[in-house]
């Protein structure tokens, strides 16, 4: 048809349109899939922010969901003529003058580009197109998207699509109004609103010229030009936007020159609500999520996403009422130890004079006051210093008080914490995950966050590489004193560790009866025997990832780990040797229900059976051996019927920094930890701090709860019965004779030998006083 035109400086611009419209067309359409999903009419004057994602329980019943919580719609006549200003000078000057695509700025931005001088082309309405309707998300791609060059080409023309219907729904103000409260501004912030409230604490209408600029000059690169984390380069950016607001006659010369002159000063005392409705397991299934997410572009917040865990709401119902009832029992017999006194000290039991002043430089606030005060000291202590009403957490419910903040730092720094992770390794199926104590006052979460010193439920490891070398159960060392020498940096060190009370009893022990009673010098001579290295390497092939330091203390527990790891690594043993990856989600689906991944146990062989169900044997040793430290759940009657059977292994840092528990039944392995979230606080005697009467109360009331419920699914019963033929001797009952079952179970170490890496400020030598069990 294209024939009938003689003249070619017609006919090939006219053949040029004709295929330029068609190709629209195709894109509009989606021809053959080609192009993906356009947003029609419709979704422009219906448009959704985002869809929530959903996380439910194995059972099918909602844990939460996943929303953008601080995004605050505002309307345009609530916003100053100072945003919108500096928005369009900055980002589209001839806004009142396209319909959405300006070609001039796009073919100008071309050829600055090729000058080296690269500059966007996009219109404000083109940017609205591609945040709000996510023109280059994976809804909107097509099979082109794999071909580079055409595919940036789609996305463009797809953009410049959607700009020309919104430009016909919508008028410039209401464009301007849906720009700016879906904009992203970093740090979790969308919306004009959130944003001004955050770094100005001022609502979007009180904004100066040079606060607007600093807002707008975040969109740029929200990260580069945060004012909070890159107060320079933020300066910089504002003060070019106030150069472009200049330039369009948005200011005067005289309005410019007092702007640009200003520094850049945030009030970052706005608190906002964002946690509402959070919990440690959502956010948990969020940082499990967090590759996938990427890998699959997906975005939790915005896609409407389904997952499904593997969380059991029984098991976690009846795991957070054991750590209520035990965890405020425990408060409350640590604010009997200490009164009135402060319970922040170093190595030698001395208060840490400058704590507080340590803690307050730690604050993020602490850096900018230092600048707005120009280092006043005084001052600064005057706003610490200054009473305010908040909300804090007690054990009876919230409570409203007035507090400064050097009140704050005092009072939360006494509360005890803790961390609780069940699995079932059969499955590998995570059932209970209990972060802390209140996620809204308390946000780390102590099961994978948090690592501390393992204590003495890090022996089990070099019992395992003993067992797998060569011992038996029932080889037999003596409890005597013992000297190590050993290299560590260079320099020649020894290694002569003490047990709890300070005496060897010289008695000839099996290692089952010294594991059971947890005797520092036989894990110590054992240690000597098989190395610390190979130690270091079992526990990792058992599943502890964390950096362990290969010294002889090691097998004391002198290493940071977390709850997660420990769990993960003791189900090794009643998972017949075969080290799992921990599932805590099994299924994501879409909003319409269609499976977007599912995943399944991932194990691998790394202990022989035969070992596996020693150790399992060894575990009971803490309940049946002499002295045996798990005996303090004979008081939890709910345990022990038909017989039932249950492993584990106390544990407790040195000057009782750090509480454990490792529980094992037939079904379960159970981990704990209990302490203060600085190392500096903790309990100073055997009978308050030692794991046996912070953490193992709390895995004896769970269980009591698990075994009372016959919905629960589990049951009492004895340990499983030796998977393949036992070729090492272990049946040597002990001498059944009168023992101090509140044998203290510990890490001993002189100060020389390896200390735990400290999360906190004050950190203190972890091996200068014998902890407890």
């Amino acid at each position: 048809m294209f024939r009938r035109l003689k003249n070619p400086f017609l006919r090939y611009p006219v053949i040029f349109i004709y295929f330029v419209i068609i190709f629209f067309c195709a894109i509009e359409l989606n021809f053959l899939w080609l192009f993906g999903y356009s947003p029609d009419m419709q979704d422009i004057k219906n448009p959704s922010m985002s869809l929530s994602s959903e996380v439910y329980y194995a059972d099918g019943t909602l844990i939460g969901r996943y929303f953008k919580e601080n995004r605050s719609p505002v309307e345009f006549k609530n916003i100053s003529p100072n945003i919108i200003n500096a928005l369009i000078a900055t980002e589209d000057a001839r806004f009142y003058h396209h319909n959405g695509v300006d070609f001039y700025s796009f073919f100008s931005s071309i050829l600055s580009t090729a000058k080296g001088e690269k500059r966007g082309g996009s219109t404000i309405t083109q940017q609205l197109a591609k945040n709000l309707f996510e023109t280059r998300k994976r809804k909107s791609q097509g099979i082109i998207k794999h071909v580079p060059l055409i595919r940036t080409l789609v996305y463009k023309c797809k953009e410049w699509l959607t700009a020309f219907k919104i430009e016909h729904v919508y008028t410039k103000q209401q464009i301007l109004e849906l720009y700016l409260n879906t904009v992203p501004f970093g740090n979790n912030s969308f919306g004009i609103k959130t944003a001004s409230l955050k770094i100005f604490n001022k609502t979007p209408d009180k904004v100066n010229p040079a606060e607007a600029a600093t807002l707008v000059g975040m969109l740029k690169a929200t990260s580069t030009y945060n004012p909070i984390n890159n107060p320079k380069h933020s300066l910089e950016r504002r003060n070019t936007v106030l150069g472009q607001m200049l330039k369009y006659n948005y200011l005067t010369k005289a309005q410019y020159d007092a702007n640009v002159n200003k520094p850049i000063v945030l009030d970052l005392s706005y608190v906002e609500n964002e946690g509402q409705g959070d919990s440690y397991l959502r956010q948990a299934v969020e940082r499990w999520l967090k590759k996938w997410c990427h890998d699959n572009d997906y975005n939790l917040y915005e896609d409407g996403l389904k997952i499904y865990t593997t969380i059991d709401p029984r098991l976690q119902q009846y795991a957070e009422e054991a750590v209520a009832e035990k965890m405020k029992m425990l408060q409350k017999r640590f604010d009997n130890l200490w009164g009135t006194k402060n319970p922040w000290r170093d190595s030698n039991g001395d208060e840490i004079k400058d704590f507080l002043l340590k803690a307050e430089e730690h604050l993020p606030i602490y850096a900018m006051l230092q600048k707005k005060y120009s280092n006043n000291t005084a001052l600064i202590n005057q706003y610490f210093d200054k009473p305010k009403r908040m909300t804090v957490f007690t054990w009876n419910g919230d409570k409203d008080t007035t507090f400064s903040s050097a009140d704050s730092i005092r009072y939360y720094t006494r509360i005890l914490n803790t961390g609780m992770m069940t699995i079932e390794p059969s499955t590998g199926k995570i059932k209970v995950w209990v972060g802390g104590i209140d996620h809204r006052y308390f946000n780390y979460d102590h099961v994978n966050q948090s690592r501390r010193q393992a204590g003495s439920t890090f022996k089990p490891f070099a019992y395992l590489t003993a067992i797998d070398n060569g011992f038996s159960p029932c080889d037999k060392f003596t409890d005597k004193p013992v000297s190590i020498k050993y290299t560590d940096a260079g320099k020649a060190q020894v290694w002569e560790p003490k047990n709890s009370d300070f005496r060897f009893s010289y008695e000839e022990m099996s290692l089952r009866w010294a594991m059971g009673k947890s005797v520092n010098s036989i894990t110590a001579q054992l240690t000597e025997q098989v190395g610390w290295d190979k130690i270091v390497d079992y526990a990792h092939k058992c599943g502890i990832e964390s950096p362990l330091k290969s010294v002889p203390s090691v097998s004391l527990g002198s290493n940071d780990v977390s709850v997660y790891e420990m769990v993960r690594a003791y189900s090794t043993f009643l998972n017949k040797g075969e080290r799992i990856d921990p599932l805590l989600v099994t299924k994501i689906t879409d909003q319409d229900g269609n499976v977007l991944d599912e995943f399944n146990l991932k194990t691998e062989k790394v202990l022989s059976e035969e070992t596996a169900w020693l150790m399992l044997y060894m575990f009971r040793g803490g309940m049946e051996e002499p002295g045996g430290t798990s005996q303090s759940l004979w008081d939890y009657p709910g345990l022990w019927k038909r017989d039932n059977q249950i492993g584990g292994k106390t544990g407790t840092s040195s000057n009782y920094v750090d509480g454990w528990y490792m529980g094992i039944t037939k079904d379960l392995v159970t981990g704990i930890w209990v302490g203060a979230d600085d190392r500096s606080v903790h309990f100073n005697t055997t009978e308050t701090g030692e794991g046996s009467h912070t953490a193992l109360p709390i895995f004896g009331r769970f269980m009591e709860k698990v075994y009372a419920d016959p919905k629960s699914g589990y049951t009492y019963g004895l340990f499983p019965k030796p998977w393949v033929k036992i070729t090492k001797e272990y049946n040597c009952p002990s001498p059944h004779i009168n023992t101090d079952t509140a044998t203290t179970d510990s890490l001993m170490m002189p100060a020389d030998s390896a200390a735990a890496q400290p999360e906190q400020e004050n950190p203190e030598n972890p091996e200068t006083k014998p902890p407890g069990r």
